[in-house]
């Protein structure tokens, strides 16, 4: 994997060292060295990083200030940072968990290179890949670099065709079941509401369906929104608001992933994911606002905002996926700047009609350092949504609540008898910081499935 590699041949000792113990290690290192670390001004702070020369003036080690031993991002500058190189953690000083600092170290080495060559390579950290530990965080990381790969790609080569062939080759890795109920067909098997959102394009709409894993066991089905493009539809987003809107199929690339990782771990499920993928187009047939659509559910919607698309097409999938009756239904969509503006572009927004379920994923997240925050499913915001010719609207001519009442529209499709979560990620970084690149990202998946792993685990 990029960055990584176990060949520890010529390989660089890598001194990772809190501030705590810097005056400990300081003790036991060479004077020549000491001297050269404080020359340089270097104190054990976290992102601190010094090259350490031998007699000959090549390199003898590296020393890296890091905040905390569990600190999954505390190597993540260094794979392009370092000299192009390989290097070893040094047990001299602080001692890092080697699962994070692979996990770290991969994350910061990630490179989007579909469309222009890297700058330059990264640095390989060696690795013990027989470590169950460190295979743990090796599958972690791959799945979130798909996540990110699956967001960063524009739409035209990863329109709902292209997310449907992705979901085909997991099918076919893991010796799953996979179908996609396509166009017209939409109308014809009862998905009105995908069919709406995504007639306008050239780009066919389709209900992705994939299916693995044992009857006898407990039935987990994942759900995440694919809109490959948003335009807003004829509620049309200013330039500035569409720039990015490649990324709104980020709950679809959580979904896929996260259904990925439970398919490699053999978690024991009866696993259903569903992707309702979708291009939010203008054209001649494009649907309005005004138009009142019959769910599958039987609900009638008013559309109030046509840009308000992303709950449509997910509550025909809930309604469908409730018809299996699962164990637990777990929804991802990048669906509101509301939620963005409650909680900034880090953390996802949490929502759950079951408190212990609720609970279980935000301490599955704290354990991971892949924190989200829960948001209360407060009914009386249901008032938002109200329509005066349907039995409710995809929204409201209030910008309040923004998330809550979106995570209430969706829970108007969710019977109460059905542990459900839903999550609000923004799948996106804004700017460069260590080991997260600008662009497309995986938010609350290590949490998610850290928690599906202790509730479903063999």
């Amino acid at each position: 994997m990029n960055g990584l590699t176990t060949d520890a041949t010529h390989a660089v000792p890598l001194i990772a060292v809190t501030a705590n113990d810097w005056p400990a290690l300081r003790e036991r290192l060479p004077e020549a060295q000491c001297n050269w670390l404080q020359a340089q001004g270097f104190a054990g702070k976290a992102d601190q990083c010094v090259l350490l020369p031998d007699a000959i003036g090549s390199l003898a080690a590296v020393v890296v200030g890091i905040e905390a031993v569990d600190d999954p991002w505390a190597l993540a500058s260094l794979p392009l940072r370092l000299p192009v190189g390989t290097y070893a953690l040094d047990g001299r000083s602080s001692p890092i968990n080697p699962a994070l600092a692979a996990l770290g170290w991969g994350f910061g080495s990630y490179q989007f290179n579909r469309y222009r060559q890297s700058s330059r390579a990264p640095a390989e950290l060696v690795i013990e890949r027989d470590m169950p530990a460190v295979r743990a965080a090796l599958a972690l990381l791959e799945s979130s670099c798909r996540v990110r790969d699956l967001v960063n790609t524009p739409t035209e080569d990863m329109g709902p065709e292209q997310l449907d062939e992705v979901v085909a080759q997991l099918a076919t890795q893991y010796g799953a079941q996979h179908r996609s109920i396509i166009g017209e067909q939409l109308l014809a098997q009862n998905f009105p509401t995908i069919h709406a959102v995504g007639r306008a394009s050239h780009r066919t709409p389709r209900l992705i369906e994939l299916n693995w894993g044992e009857p006898e066991h407990p039935r987990l089905c994942i759900v995440g929104k694919g809109v490959c493009f948003d335009t807003g539809g004829l509620d049309l987003k200013p330039a500035d608001g569409m720039r990015n809107m490649k990324k709104d199929m980020g709950g679809a690339a959580h979904a896929i992933a996260l259904a990925e990782l439970v398919m490699r771990a053999k978690l024991a499920v009866r696993l259903q994911l569903l992707v309702p993928a979708v291009e939010n187009a203008v054209g001649p047939n494009a649907f309005r606002p005004g138009e009142v659509i019959v769910t599958r559910a039987g609900v009638t919607v008013e559309i109030d905002n046509t840009d308000a698309e992303g709950r449509l097409v997910l509550c025909d999938a809930l309604t469908y996926a409730q018809e299996a009756q699962p164990d637990l239904l777990m929804d991802f969509a990048t669906l509101t700047g509301a939620a963005r503006i409650a909680l900034g572009p880090d953390l996802p927004a949490l929502f759950s009609n079951r408190d212990d379920i609720a609970n279980a994923y935000l301490a599955a997240g704290e354990a991971q350092r892949d924190p989200l925050w829960r948001m209360p499913l407060w009914g009386p915001y249901h008032s938002y949504l109200k329509s005066s010719v349907a039995d409710l609207a995809n929204a409201g001519a209030s910008r309040m609540a923004g998330c809550i009442t979106a995570a209430l529209y969706l829970e108007r499709f969710v019977d109460k008898a059905q542990a459900w979560t839903h999550v609000d990620v923004y799948s996106w970084n804004d700017n460069d910081r260590a080991g997260r690149p600008s662009g497309g990202e995986a938010q609350g998946l290590r949490a998610a499935f850290t928690f599906l792993r202790q509730r479903y685990g063999r």
